[in-house]
């Protein structure tokens, strides 16, 4: 399991989410609370960020190595700020291929995505069907093996036909619900997406229990700002989504909660 952050709002450096919290991704990386399967998340991370005027597709910045192990990254977290961030750590599915082309987070255009769940015997199962599924476009633009990025890819195909990037996600874990009972596996889709002015996340699996996944806003610590993530990164008043769920925020931090 993965572990997953999403932040809009004030502009701030990353290194005050990264870093800063007592139970920050750092920390959740080695020593994570609530994750239900792994121990440590140790294949990689992945950072994605958007300018404040919106004038050019996001950033993003990779490693394979551990989290806490990238000298590079807290001089870098010191140096971008933004109002709008993507955050993940990576715990690698058994067989899937540490590299840099399967690190999170995933997406092109101003569409950017984060994941943390998994679908159940992925490559001989499901896989195949999704990849059928896609548009040649959107098939590809893959560059990775994961489950996370086929699910990611399903949102941003289902997205170039609405539009609209909660009734995307909110189609796309419809076709999971059906591919789950198709071939009799379990999917687990905790989605963090952005296209810099938005945050959509899911809480979401076929069998419950659904990974954990928060939400803080306006908090004193982050004014201005709300926050989501696979868990608490400090003691506040942290709000737990439901299961099954699809929450949009917006750019005046208005939370919209809809059960699947």
């Amino acid at each position: 399991m993965c572990r997953v952050l999403g932040y809009l709002g004030s502009p701030i450096s990353a290194e005050q989410l990264l870093y800063k919290p007592e139970h920050s991704l750092i920390v959740q990386s080695y020593q994570p609370r609530e994750m239900t399967s792994g121990v440590v998340n140790a294949d990689g991370f992945g950072l994605g960020w958007y300018h404040q005027k919106r004038e050019t597709e996001p950033f993003i910045y990779k490693n394979t190595l551990p989290i806490w192990s990238d000298i590079n990254l807290p001089h870098l977290s010191r140096y971008v700020e933004s109002g709008c961030i993507l955050a993940s750590i990576r715990s690698a599915t058994a067989g899937q291929a540490v590299d840099l082309s399967n690190c999170p987070p995933f997406g092109w255009g101003q569409i950017l995505g984060v994941h943390n769940g998994f679908i159940e015997k992925f490559r001989s199962s499901v896989g195949r069907e999704m990849r059928d599924r896609l548009t040649h476009t959107t098939e590809a633009r893959i560059g990775g093996t994961t489950d996370s990025e086929y699910i990611i890819a399903l949102v941003l195909d289902n997205y170039q036909t609405s539009g609209n990037l909660t009734a995307a996600l909110h189609t796309t874990l419809t076709t999971l619900s059906e591919l789950a009972n198709n071939y009799q596996v379990r999917i687990a889709a905790n989605l963090i997406l952005s296209d810099g002015t938005q945050l959509v996340a899911s809480r979401f699996a076929t069998t419950a229990p659904a990974p954990s996944l928060y939400w803080l806003r306006d908090d004193p610590t982050f004014p201005g700002a709300i926050i989501i993530a696979s868990e608490p990164l400090f003691a506040a008043d942290w709000h737990s989504f439901p299961e099954s769920s699809i929450s949009t925020v917006g750019a005046n931090l208005d939370i919209n909660i809809q059960n699947l």
